[in-house]
């Protein structure tokens, strides 16, 4: 049972926002639900009948009517403070959530992530009710150093060639000297805010370096949570594009698993680290074309596939090594990406 009695999700409608919401809730916790509605407008590929934001915003109103909801945005840094004031846990998953979004607007994308994460911790700095912060970044914070790593291929995927890396990427692989995305700079330069204060005792935070979430209620599309989206064009019978040759690899975390870390941190914060990988670790992984595979058994149907050249900041393999999160917070991933999958399935079905 959680210490946290009143508990902030920014994002609350977003895909982990909203199982945020939804966890505390379950749990007797007072929460608010801060989000500005605006997914869909802002990645190219959504549309009406993948709006997360909307989905989750009503489901939330109608499963969990105790729940405040308050349409407001980060980057208003007054109304925020007002927001913020009386919780004593804010779980900051706000933000523009897409690589291919960050290119075409890169100061939208500076706005949302760098300034909306300043202005939610100058907010808990200054509320006496002292909330401690988690921020929900990114792997994309180790921009192409990620790739400087020596892979091998394999017939089905990519794997690191380098013992040094056989648990996976740790907190202390460099973010220097190597070309970033404008979404990797902005996550990176919240997840260095977060560290700043907490490292100087101003606000107890934490940045969770995000790999591959999943789970029901996310509506992936090209542009963010693959996934979701390989999934629901199978479900769909939908053809889809894999860019790169879908030998890339990732370590996949469902998301009930990711909240759970992120608890583990709020609820007991003093003398932890500010910042963890957070994913399935090395052994809950799959490529591209491996999870086809996987989802021909589960959902009896596999998806047409175009092949389309590599997009800039993609990553041939990234895992997470998680034995920090697990050593620090006593926490490991509890669902496998079988289970996972047939959980979002019998969601998607039943909706």
């Amino acid at each position: 049972m959680t210490s946290l009695d009143s508990v902030l999700v920014t994002g609350g409608a977003g895909f982990v926002g909203s199982h945020a919401v939804e966890y505390y809730a379950d749990r007797g916790v007072e929460v608010t639900a801060l989000d500005n509605l605006s997914r869909v407008e802002t990645l190219e590929t959504a549309d009406d009948s993948r709006n997360t934001a909307a989905y989750n915003w009503e489901y939330i109103r109608e499963e969990y009517p105790s729940v405040e909801l308050v349409e407001a945005d980060v980057r208003d840094e007054d109304r925020l403070e007002t927001i913020v004031e009386g919780h004593d846990g804010i779980v900051h998953t706000a933000g523009q959530v897409a690589v291919t979004a960050s290119l075409e607007d890169p100061r939208t994308d500076f706005e949302v992530n760098a300034e909306g994460t300043f202005n939610v911790l100058e907010a808990a700095r200054a509320a006496e009710s002292d909330p401690a912060v988690v921020m929900a970044s990114t792997n994309k914070v180790y921009g192409d150093n990620v790739n400087e790593i020596p892979v091998r291929e394999e017939e089905t995927r990519y794997w690191y060639d380098d013992p040094e890396y056989e648990d996976g990427v740790p907190e202390t692989l460099s973010i220097d000297d190597c070309e970033h995305t404008p979404y990797g700079v902005s996550k990176l330069a919240g997840d260095l805010y977060v560290q700043d204060y907490a490292d100087r005792g101003v606000v107890e935070a934490a940045a969770f370096r995000m790999s591959c979430i999943y789970g029901p209620r996310q509506f992936g599309n090209e542009d963010q949570g693959w996934v979701a989206h390989f999934a629901i064009s199978a479900l769909r019978d939908e053809p889809l594009t894999i860019f790169g040759d879908g030998k890339q690899v990732r370590d996949v975390l469902y998301v009930d698993d990711l909240i759970r870390a992120y608890d583990a941190f709020l609820s007991d914060p003093d003398g932890k680290p500010a910042i963890y990988n957070v994913g399935g670790g090395p052994h809950n992984t799959t490529s591209l074309v491996e999870f086809l595979d996987a989802l021909e058994s589960v959902v009896g149907n596999r998806p047409d596939v175009a092949f389309d050249d590599w997009r800039e900041g993609d990553q041939k393999v990234y895992v997470s090594d998680v034995s920090r999160a697990c050593n620090e917070l006593d926490w490991s991933p509890d669902v496998d990406f079988e289970e996972g999958i047939e959980r979002f399935v019998d969601w998607w079905e039943s909706r």
